[in-house]
């Protein structure tokens, strides 16, 4: 009898474009730090309505030429095939073969969405034009979009950016594991079967943590936010228990089998290369 060997999990760091050369600076020193964890790779993001696409390549070929695996991300919305087509052969020409390909946000002021209106409408794309070139990541939702009609909705719409062509998932971060586990289990109830990463947001300042998740439709559980809230301004407790926090999420889904750890970085190692250490990876 054989056995299936078990893919290895794959750990990544999500940065963001830096917009000044002391950003540039700082980012450089954060991949440094975080490059030494061995990720199997970095993720750049990619402004609303691509706004900041330039940057992100810049950022992406900069990882690499200091000897990393790098993925920009790609968003469709308020953008023309003609205008993707020539952003995806520009990746391909640089030798990029990893893409987080996103519906993305309008920018502000823009009404029309363009020609593409979902991220299963670019993956389906992405395959046309440029076949297996890439390997194509897609975000999940385990407490769903925040945009979704319903929870059956938002599962549909995943499905159709896997049967589109999708090879792994990345998920919004979360604090329940719970979720998450209830969402591979209905993804798997319905044929699913690529890779969903789980997304980890370490917390620095709950202040910002909660306007992120405002945002974004993450729950912030109520204990967590009490006692977030009871610590007022006293920033080495918050930082101390969303440390606690998180590596106790981290733990839990890697005993569970979670096929990896995606971490939103806000590009700053330290947090993240705590938690790592604590999980003794």
């Amino acid at each position: 009898m054989t056995t299936q060997a078990t893919p290895p999990r794959s750990f990544s760091f999500e940065f963001f474009p830096p917009n000044t050369p002391e950003g540039k600076d700082k980012l450089r020193a954060a991949t440094a730090e975080l490059a030494l964890l061995k990720p199997k790779f970095f993720s750049v993001t990619y402004g609303a309505g691509g706004s900041t696409r330039e940057r992100t390549l810049d950022t992406v070929l900069d990882i690499r030429t200091l000897g990393h695996a790098a993925a920009p991300h790609i968003s469709c919305v308020a953008s023309t095939h003609e205008n993707i087509r020539e952003w995806l052969q520009r990746y391909k020409d640089n030798g990029i073969k990893h893409l987080v390909a996103l519906r993305g946000d309008l920018p502000s002021g823009i009404a029309a969405a363009g020609e593409f209106r979902y991220a299963n409408e670019l993956v389906e794309f992405i395959r046309r034009e440029f076949g297996d070139t890439f390997h194509i990541e897609v975000a999940a939702y385990p407490e769903f979009h925040p945009q979704a009609k319903s929870a059956q909705d938002d599962l549909v719409n995943f499905k159709r950016k896997v049967d589109a062509g999708a090879s792994s998932a990345i998920t919004q971060y979360f604090y329940n594991a719970d979720a998450y586990y209830r969402f591979i289990d209905e993804c798997t109830a319905k044929g699913i079967s690529i890779p969903i990463v789980p997304g980890i947001m370490p917390i620095g300042r709950f202040s910002q943590l909660a306007r992120f998740s405002d945002a974004c439709g993450a729950e912030i559980p109520r204990w967590m936010r009490k006692k977030f809230e009871g610590y007022g301004d006293d920033a080495d407790s918050i930082r101390a228990f969303g440390l606690d926090v998180v590596t106790a999420l981290c733990e839990d889904l890697l005993k569970n089998d979670a096929p990896g750890l995606h971490f939103y970085t806000l590009n700053q190692a330290a947090l993240t290369t705590a938690i790592w250490q604590r999980l003794g990876l």
